[in-house]
């Protein structure tokens, strides 16, 4: 089951990546000193159906899905991700302001932390995040905005 779940949210990443090529998707980051938060969004209608339902994931049109990493620089320069928590906000361009509910997922050495929202084709999201990573006393806050079209 835990080989299954692995395998399945890997091809989640894969196609996520695939789709940030598109204007579908968009992926940032920003830098903390040590810490690095990155972001992708993408529209849920990019994953492959077995994947989303194993990642308990809703495929639909008008359903987004963002996703957040926090790295941490080793002292050889390298990245490696930590856990930590992660919340948020995503208002439309008329303010309407709905909550994210972030899950975190772990496979192996990597952690990811991902909700879903509802958009409309063509909608200005403005994204307001905060993470922070275990054993860390500040907040690192990333706010970016994106606009995802219904297929």
């Amino acid at each position: 089951m835990i080989a299954k779940t692995f395998s399945a949210f890997r091809n989640l990443l894969v196609i996520a990546l695939i789709g940030l090529c598109s204007l579908q998707a968009q992926a940032g980051s920003k830098d903390f000193g040590e810490y690095k938060v990155l972001w992708s969004v993408l529209p849920s209608t990019f994953l492959a159906p077995e994947v989303a339902k194993a990642n308990n994931l809703q495929r639909s049109k008008g359903i987004g899905i963002v996703n957040i990493s926090i790295m941490k620089e080793n002292e050889d320069g390298s990245m490696s991700p930590v856990s930590g928590q992660v919340e948020g906000k995503v208002s439309n361009d008329v303010q309407q302001v709905r909550f994210l509910a972030f899950r975190r997922i772990q496979e192996g050495d990597s952690v990811y932390f991902i909700a879903e929202y509802q958009y409309s084709s063509g909608e200005l999201m403005t994204f307001n995040i905060t993470a922070r990573p275990t054993g860390h006393r500040q907040d690192l806050a990333v706010r970016f905005a994106h606009t995802l079209f219904s297929d």
